[in-house]
């Protein structure tokens, strides 16, 4: 709940910092270990920014200062794809193969 809190906060007042860090994610390993699982070292970069204020308010929140913080590169996530209009459009093409032949005869500007 904290961490939806802090990435609110972040939305309104750092966008950049937000998008680096909104794909994280935060899971309870052990009693006293939180793993934080991270998708790319530039993320991890602006994560390192705001995460000592962030853990030293959650570990004031839980009253509990004997929390370790352990890094994980989270390789699921690592992949974000974009969708440009091109790649959608092929995707159209795959389930109605009759918009191929009206691009070729339309042109279409899918760029």
């Amino acid at each position: 709940m904290e961490w939806k809190i802090m990435l609110q906060h972040l939305q309104v007042k750092n966008n950049i910092v937000f998008n680096a860090v909104k794909t994280f994610k935060l899971v309870k390993s052990e009693e006293n270990k939180i793993r934080v699982l991270f998708p790319s070292d530039s993320a991890k970069v602006e994560f390192d920014k705001i995460s000592g204020e962030f853990f030293n308010h959650f570990k004031r929140k839980i009253q509990n200062h004997a929390i370790e913080v352990e890094y994980v590169r989270d390789v699921e996530n690592l992949k974000i794809e974009v969708v440009t209009k091109r790649k959608m459009f092929e995707k159209f093409i795959e389930k109605n193969p009759l918009l191929k032949d009206l691009d070729d005869l339309m042109k279409f500007d899918l760029t």
